[in-house]
């Protein structure tokens, strides 16, 4: 995590530190709608059932001041059909049961991709848009990292299926990281989640530049993929 991996970066940290509350409001409703969104696409592909995420990402208001997050969240983990448990959905802990230890190690993976990402950019991870506690020095990954979350709870679900194996080993761990070249889909083009996430983290750069508007965030499945 270099604190110098681009050439302006002076610049960079400057327009961090100094963005706006509305500006870092406005981002955080653009990832809260992202998160909520691919949550419902997600849940919908396993269950084939239609079910109201699209309804509350359109309720998220600028800074999430009415917590539609939380309140997709429970609906979420309610509702998700984890394999092989005596109901569906679990409670959602970080020192939980399992499956808790392997989204856990999921989410790690992801966090330290979405870091990386950021530094690449020229970003303080420390800074973030909306998580602030001053003992997080990767806010800003935490914060970003937010809509990709549901690659990890799909990936989790499917090693369910797979394996019985409930205690975390080099084979499941493997599995994992593969999650970082899964492919996601923006406009015009798809790419391995690492790539993406270094697209969304340059887009990110631009907001805080000026330069954009919105967060460049990749869809997490095609339009035509129908598995």
């Amino acid at each position: 995590l270099n604190l110098n991996s681009h050439h302006i970066q002076q610049e960079i940290f400057k327009n961090q530190i100094e963005a706006s509350i509305p500006l870092k409001k406005q981002l955080w409703q653009q990832t809260i709608i992202e998160k909520i969104t691919n949550q419902g696409q997600l849940l919908q592909r396993i269950t084939k059932d239609k079910n109201t995420f699209e309804f509350l990402a359109a309720k998220v208001l600028s800074g999430d001041t009415s917590n539609m997050e939380g309140v997709a969240a429970q609906f979420y983990w309610k509702n998700f059909p984890f394999p092989n448990q005596e109901k569906e959905g679990i409670k959602r802990e970080r020192y939980g049961d399992y499956p808790n230890n392997f989204l856990n190690y999921g989410y790690a993976i992801l966090r330290a991709a979405t870091a990386r990402a950021l530094s690449g950019s020229g970003l303080l991870n420390t800074l973030g848009i909306h998580h602030k506690s001053k003992y997080n020095a990767f806010a800003l990954a935490d914060d970003i990292m937010e809509p990709f979350r549901p690659v990890v709870d799909e990936k989790v679900f499917e090693l369910m299926q797979k394996y019985d194996e409930q205690e975390l080993n080099t084979v499941l761990k493997s599995e994992l990281l593969q999650i970082l070249t899964r492919t996601v889909y923006f406009k015009d083009e798809k790419s391995p989640l690492m790539v993406g996430l270094q697209k969304t983290a340059s887009s990110l750069q631009q907001c805080f530049t000026g330069n954009r508007k919105k967060i460049k965030y990749p869809k997490l499945w095609s339009l035509t993929d129908t598995e």
